[in-house]
């Protein structure tokens, strides 16, 4: 099984292929405001690279934000056109669940802004907390009722160091029962407005 990882909810381009759920192909890089450019060369790279071709592509997995307008616009958009184009399955993961870490229980955070973040919690069998908007002292307050919970996500604003975390390994793995997208013209992305 062919899988295409994608994620440019944030800052960051990663493009990723899996096969039988062991990463083979990958790029990450800073590509802010430039993602558009870049995605689909970069995804045509990889398949190249592997000697695949798009026919090889089995599903495609995308995480669906929060994150900037832009960015989860046009990672969404790519994943819906390539998905509904090779009729395959499009699977949409929380850009907040991708920054989880492999072991234990993850607090995966996101700049809202206004002193404001995006928060969901997650240990790897379960959501513990969906995805939400919380104040910062709120957060504070949180993380510090759950010392042995992991922090996660660019939390550089909060004078904090994230977990190291794969993006694309945390999609490959994603629970594809319940991410799966029933209705691939219909999937819209989750802005960070939007929580």
């Amino acid at each position: 099984m062919i899988s295409v990882l994608l994620d440019t909810s944030n800052t960051n381009l990663s493009v990723g292929i899996a096969k039988d759920h062991a990463l083979i192909g990958e790029t990450q890089y800073a590509a802010w405001q430039r993602q558009s450019e870049h995605l689909v060369p970069e995804i045509d790279h990889l398949l190249k690279k592997l000697s695949l071709t798009k026919d090889d592509i089995d599903e495609i997995v995308v995480s669906k934000g929060p994150g900037s307008y832009t960015g989860v616009r046009i990672g969404m958009t790519v994943a819906k056109v390539m998905a509904f184009a090779l009729n395959k399955p499009l699977y949409l993961v929380s850009s907040l669940e991708v920054y989880k870490a492999k072991e234990g229980r993850s607090v995966c955070l996101m700049n809202a802004r206004s002193k404001r973040s995006y928060i969901g919690v997650y240990s790897p069998e379960e959501i513990i907390l969906s995805d939400t908007i919380m104040d910062n002292e709120q957060v504070k307050m949180y993380l510090a009722a759950h010392p042995d919970y992991k922090v996660c996500g660019d939390v550089s604003y909060l004078s904090l160091r994230g977990e190291k975390v794969n993006i694309l390994e945390n999609l490959m793995n994603a629970d594809v029962e319940r991410n799966l997208c029933k209705d691939v013209l219909a999937a819209k992305p989750v802005y960070l407005k939007d929580l």
